[in-house]
């Protein structure tokens, strides 16, 4: 290896992880991605990708395999929670490509990830390596495993979500937990005959909940996401299980249609929801988190994957070209890059969470009038313009 060669190793195989490998590797620096799970499975539920994340995707090379495997919703509707009434529409399809040269994506998360592995080249992950211990030199970092392994690299990026030990190394910080839950499921698309002949992301909205639901793989299934008050609830796991008579609880007096698509799922997975509150540090002199392990969001705006992608090209960005003297600056680049976008759109995502549950008649109208103004697509233009992979370049 040539003395002004970058090691770079990457804790965390899940879709930030990926996306800063693939667009690492796109940018002529090698890496090494180290994954703590023996086996990649099929997990997850279906997942948005806005433009801002989208295009990044194309860049890298991915635009055939998710129009293979994704549908390109044609809107977005907001509808009322007891009656189907829409109260608002942003046009996305074509339209969407139009203004903002990327389309919008609903996707399974296994899929988009299995699209992220098929573009790194063999040997890059590591499967079985969950790292247990960080030290940071002035001119290396450490990295420990499970097995009694070790490692020594020039950088260390930790995108290992929002439990990461990489940031557990760096901030002393803990979960917030939200005191939502949210219930997931997949439903063949025959099976809520209708709603979804249009391809469209649905979202209806009451009093302390909302559920989000669109079709996923090709249009034969329908993710959705449901939420509700957690009460004891806290666990964290896609193999956790909730009870059909338990959601259909929690959306008791809601649409007829809402309430057929929640009763289709035997047992939909549940998951408590957490964030973090934003810190003053995501990296050091060698060490950077991105997605999850630096801002987790609750998913309450559909923008957690997408603000992983933009951190992985930002920060490939920075570091395309860097000798391993010039790590540090590359880093504090990476981050007064990152900071005011991310701080945004958490303002943003918080902002959702209030806004989506709000329960009185009154506010519920304030709600929805200012959601008629302001939910057009180019009142996008913030979120999804904004093209991650020319502010480091």
């Amino acid at each position: 290896m040539n003395a002004d060669e970058l090691r770079v190793a990457v804790v965390g195989a899940g879709i930030a992880g990926l996306t800063v490998a693939a667009a690492l590797s796109r940018a002529d620096v090698t890496c090494e991605v180290y994954e703590q799970t023996a086996h990649l499975r099929e997990i997850g539920a279906g997942i948005q990708v806005s433009p801002n994340g989208s295009r990044l995707l194309h860049r890298l090379g991915l635009g055939h395999l998710l129009d293979r495997v994704a549908v390109r919703p044609s809107a977005i509707e907001v509808r009322r929670w007891c009656d189907d009434t829409v109260v608002a529409r942003t046009i996305l399809g074509d339209a969407c490509v139009e203004l903002y040269d990327a389309p919008y994506y609903c996707v399974h998360r296994a899929d988009l990830h299995h699209s992220l592995l098929e573009s790194l080249p063999l040997g890059m992950v590591h499967l079985g390596r969950r790292c247990v211990a960080v030290t940071e030199y002035d001119d290396r970092v450490e990295l420990e495993f499970a097995d009694g392994s070790r490692t020594a690299v020039d950088v260390l990026i930790g995108a290992d979500g929002i439990r990461s030990t990489i940031r557990r190394s760096m901030v002393d910080d803990a979960p917030r937990f939200s005191g939502h839950c949210v219930y997931r499921g997949l439903v063949p698309v025959e099976r809520v005959a209708g709603l979804f002949d249009e391809h469209r992301v649905v979202i209806w909205m009451g009093p302390e909940q909302h559920c989000v639901a669109y079709p996923i793989r090709g249009g034969t299934a329908v993710s959705f996401a449901a939420s509700a008050p957690a009460g004891e609830w806290r666990e964290e796991s896609w193999s956790q299980r909730g009870r059909r008579e338990d959601v259909l609880a929690a959306y008791a007096g809601w649409s007829r249609d809402l309430l057929a698509l929640l009763s289709t799922p035997d047992s939909p997975s549940r998951w408590a929801l957490y964030d973090r509150e934003p810190v003053k540090q995501w990296s050091t002199d060698r060490v950077a988190l991105v997605g999850d392990a630096a801002h987790p969001m609750l998913p309450f705006g559909a923008q957690g994957a997408a603000m992983g992608m933009e951190d992985a090209v930002v920060l490939a960005g920075c570091l395309a070209g860097a000798t391993p003297g010039g790590v540090p600056d590359a880093l504090v680049r990476y981050e007064e890059l990152r900071r005011p976008r991310v701080e945004r759109v958490h303002q943003f995502i918080r902002a959702n969470e209030k806004s989506h549950h709000v329960s009185g008649e009154d506010e519920q109208r304030r709600r929805d009038e200012e959601l008629r103004g302001d939910f057009g697509l180019r009142a996008r233009a913030w979120l999804f313009g904004y093209d991650a992979g020319s502010v480091a370049a």
